[in-house]
């Protein structure tokens, strides 16, 4: 497949949407050779990319990328790219527990036309500033023509992300933008970057983005796209209006309607104790939504705790609720 020019932070715009790797029936055996529903995938990055997203990022946390095997992974960025046929920017996992796998799995994504990789950190020993900087350095210089997602999350990395390390991976140009998951140092992270880099806030934060740098801060990431992308593309097309016009009141409304419904889904405890069972509560968000198939987790995040999960189908079920009423015209 003939690969366009590396994509740069002003190619990062709109909404960037995240899909679960949809799992087989039979998923949660462990004994399943192949797990992963393939023909879902080619239909959730199909209406994603009609809806209207701006990207699809995959292969993360929900996305298994730590229990699908490479096999399963080789096949599944390959569906990927191939329904998404250069239409929209594709971004694909190669977080493994070192570089030199990482590499290797880089390689194979950009051979088949992939743009980039949403890459976290080895997920073993806990990096330092300097050898998380020099981790992402050497995966830029070892597959120069790939643009680089940093995946920002605290609790899977064991790493806090702080400042000097964004002072040091924006020197990197493949690293074009993040998956951030606070927005508190948003302003201090941007600065120190030289704006090199386009944060993705996840998307209920991307009102407080844009208010704070409007120009800047047009980016997002979707967790709740895979649950019905009509709401998410509304949140995306109220703060632009809200930019172009300075009438944030549309854009509010809209996140006021979002913001107790995707409440449902975090625990008891906050971010970290959702991160213990992010998984299981994701998938049970996104099957509930009816949007897409997300299937059964894989061994070994199997379980949750009862209440955890009813919060997560109360959580999809309430999106698919605000989707419907954006396709009436009612949101």
């Amino acid at each position: 497949m003939a690969r366009r020019d590396r994509l740069t932070v002003n190619d990062v715009h709109g909404a960037w949407a995240i899909i679960p790797t949809p799992a087989v029936d039979n998923a949660e055996d462990w004994r399943c050779a192949d797990s992963i529903d393939y023909d879902e995938v080619a239909r959730a990055v199909d209406g994603l990319i009609n809806a209207g997203v701006d990207a699809i990022l995959a292969q993360g946390t929900f996305g298994e990328g730590a229990t699908i095997t490479w096999e399963e992974k080789k096949k599944m960025m390959e569906v990927m790219v191939e329904t998404a046929r250069g239409r929209k920017p594709i971004f694909v996992g190669t977080t493994t527990l070192n570089t030199r796998d990482t590499i290797t799995q880089l390689k194979h994504a950009r051979d088949i036309g992939a743009d980039g990789t949403m890459l976290g950190l080895p997920m073993w020993q806990v990096c330092d500033v300097p050898n998380a900087v020099r981790f992402y350095r050497d995966v830029a210089e070892a597959v120069p023509e790939m643009a680089i997602c940093v995946y920002a999350n605290p609790e899977a990395f064991k790493f806090q992300f702080p400042t000097p390390f964004w002072a040091g991976v924006a020197e990197i140009p493949q690293v074009i933008t993040c998956k951030y998951i606070h927005i508190g140092q948003l302003s201090v992270h941007t600065a120190v970057s030289k704006k090199r880099i386009r944060f993705l806030p996840i998307e209920f934060d991307h009102l407080d983005a844009a208010r704070i740098d409007p120009e800047f801060h047009t980016a997002f990431w979707s967790p709740c796209a895979n649950g019905g992308p009509e709401m998410t593309i509304r949140i995306r097309d109220t703060v632009r209006e809200a930019i172009k016009t300075g009438d944030w009141s549309a854009a509010q409304r809209v996140w006021a309607a979002a913001a107790p419904v995707i409440g449902h889904l975090m625990p008891p405890g906050g971010f970290a104790e959702f991160s213990r069972y992010n998984i299981q509560l994701d998938k049970a968000r996104i099957n509930a939504s009816g949007w897409m198939k997300a299937g059964p987790c894989r061994p070994p995040y199997l379980t949750a705790p009862a209440n955890y999960l009813e919060g997560a189908v109360k959580a999809g079920k309430g999106w698919a609720e605000l989707c419907a009423k954006v396709r009436a015209g009612e949101l």
